[in-house]
């Protein structure tokens, strides 16, 4: 099988981890670990996405340098993503010698290939703070609806776009400055040449999901390509273009070869070949992306990539934004949750199960329903799930497991035969069909277990071989379902390994039965949510 490459979009170092990030690195998360316990060779890579105006104003703020704010920002983000048991093979930052290096060849392939050229450019100019500014860092009234106070690249209340200069008495988010209109020379690149390959590339089957291509093919692949904007003058916090003095790459242009930097980080390290993982047919590249950087990821990325002649991704999965009780998160509302706050209050393991009950293949929004939380993770991994170790391990806590494995009427068996369509379900990002039959295979364990009652044959003494066959079989049944949660929830999984003193990372082993072994005293797996403590991180 081919080597996995994976990644998830670097996460901005202008900001913390809150709960909407954590959809996406849970996602890929769980995709990396259900490939790992296959056995197929997975690598994980991710880095800080550091260039910017928005860094570079931070850092004038606090006094400091721009590489302070990152090294601080990077490890908060690491912290977080270390406690919500988010793995990655290596994380890097776009601020590195090996994206620089990087950035400079696929330039250099670029150039050589005719795609860059110069064009002037109008924007709006701070002459307090002597720059240019981002759509971000300029407010004015909507010209469609005349809603005060709007960002300029797009309205919050009527949802219209425009450019900057057409807000209304606009003023800098940084100065409170009226605007001037300025020009400059900016550098683009031309993918319009490569149209008719991104047209067949983005429609390959598996390529991304089927609302995705069908959206690139009909609002952007059926008329030419703009040139892309690859530059921004002086002062800018990023790279400068070597061949273009006072000039630095956008940070749209090296954020993506990013990925490619973590990359040659990792070999590096490990010892790797970095042409094994980005020019080889033996590798499959996987980027995990929300919708809302499809079009570079899609178009120019990929433009990007064929230029310098390094592998395409074989798979963009997409997946869409998160709402929490229906409504856009809100720091009014206490509902835009930074993962800081989360894990103050609950368990990261909620909130792993309860997104991945929730995603699929497909490009559908995710609504985090605090209510829905709770009984989920009560109701489906603490009553069903965790309940049946609670109920039977106690009893086989001094005898161990039974020599032979007993009959249990096939449903061991039945389970078994369910792993590969399990594996299906997470190997096409379809969490939610995964978690439904894991789900259907505990209530089947249940089933069992009240119907034989091991509490009820523990008070007759002459019972005590057939209370062993039973837990036996109660907890076999668990091992299995723990096995195919394992993705999800690595911690549960490894808590039972100590509770079973077996080994949980891989897929196979769900398929034997565990016999003859002891088990250790029983400790709570999971604790119910507490609804107050919900409360209370809102």
């Amino acid at each position: 099988m081919k080597r996995l490459l994976l990644t998830s979009a670097l996460p901005y170092a202008n900001g913390h981890i809150h709960i909407g990030h954590l959809v996406e690195y849970t996602q890929t998360d769980i995709f990396a670990r259900y490939w790992r316990m296959t056995g197929r060779r997975s690598v994980y890579l991710c880095a800080d996405d550091t260039h910017g105006t928005a860094i570079m104003i931070r850092a004038r703020q606090e006094g400091r340098s721009e590489v302070d704010v990152i090294a601080d920002m990077s490890a908060a983000h690491q912290r977080d993503f270390a406690a919500f048991q988010i793995r990655f093979d290596h994380y890097g930052s776009t601020n590195s010698p090996a994206n620089r290096a990087l950035c400079e060849q696929i330039w250099a392939s670029l150039r050589e290939r005719g795609m860059v050229t110069t064009k002037e450019v109008t924007q709006l100019f701070d002459p307090k703070e002597g720059m240019f500014l981002a759509d971000r860092f300029v407010k004015g009234t909507c010209p469609k609806c005349a809603a005060p106070d709007q960002y300029g690249d797009s309205c919050d209340r009527c949802g219209s776009t425009y450019a900057a200069t057409d807000l209304v008495e606009p003023r800098s988010a940084l100065t409170g400055a009226r605007p001037e209109v300025r020009s400059a020379q900016h550098l683009m690149v031309a993918i319009e040449p490569e149209r008719p390959f991104l047209a067949t590339w983005t429609q390959g089957e598996g390529r991304m999901p089927k609302e995705i291509a069908n959206y690139l093919a009909g609002h952007f692949l059926s008329e030419p390509l703009r040139d892309w904007d690859v530059s921004r003058p002086a002062p800018y916090f990023g790279f400068e273009i070597p061949d273009a003095p006072g000039n630095y790459w956008y940070v749209w242009f090296d954020a993506p070869i990013g990925y490619m930097a973590a990359s040659k980080e990792w070999c590096d390290r490990e010892g790797e070949a970095f042409d094994d993982w980005w020019r080889s047919e033996e590798t499959e590249i996987v980027h995990v992306i929300g919708k809302d950087i499809v079009y570079f990821h899609t178009l120019f990325w990929p433009a990007m990539l064929r230029a310098a002649r390094f592998s395409l991704p074989s798979r963009v999965q997409v997946h869409g934004f998160l709402t929490v009780n229906g409504e856009k998160m809100s720091k009014s509302k206490g509902t835009f949750v930074l993962a800081s706050t989360y894990l103050k209050h609950l368990d990261p393991a909620y909130l792993r199960y309860y997104y991945a009950s929730k995603l699929s293949s497909k490009v559908d929004d995710i609504d985090l329903n605090l209510e829905e939380l709770v009984n989920k993770v009560n109701a489906e991994l603490v009553n069903k799930v965790v309940n049946l170790a609670s109920r039977s391990s106690r009893f086989v806590a001094q005898t161990g497991l039974s020599a032979a494995y007993p009959d249990d009427g096939g449903l061991f068996a039945a389970a078994a035969a369910e792993g590969e369509a399990i594996g299906a379900a997470y190997a096409a990002f379809d969490y939610a069909r995964a978690t439904r039959s894991i789900v259907s295979l505990a209530d089947r364990a249940n089933e069992y277990v009240d119907r034989m009652q091991p509490w009820a044959l523990a008070k007759q003494p002459e019972k005590k071989a057939e209370v062993q066959a039973v837990c036996t079989v109660a907890l076999n049944l668990f091992r299995q379902i723990v096995i195919y949660l394992a993705p999800v929830l690595p911690k549960l999984a490894e808590d039972v390994a100590r509770l079973l003193g077996c080994p949980m990372d891989r897929w196979e082993l769900a398929k034997t039965p565990l016999v003859g072994t002891k088990v250790a005293a029983y400790e709570h797996l999971m604790k119910r949510v507490d609804p107050g403590a919900v409360e209370k991180m809102i």
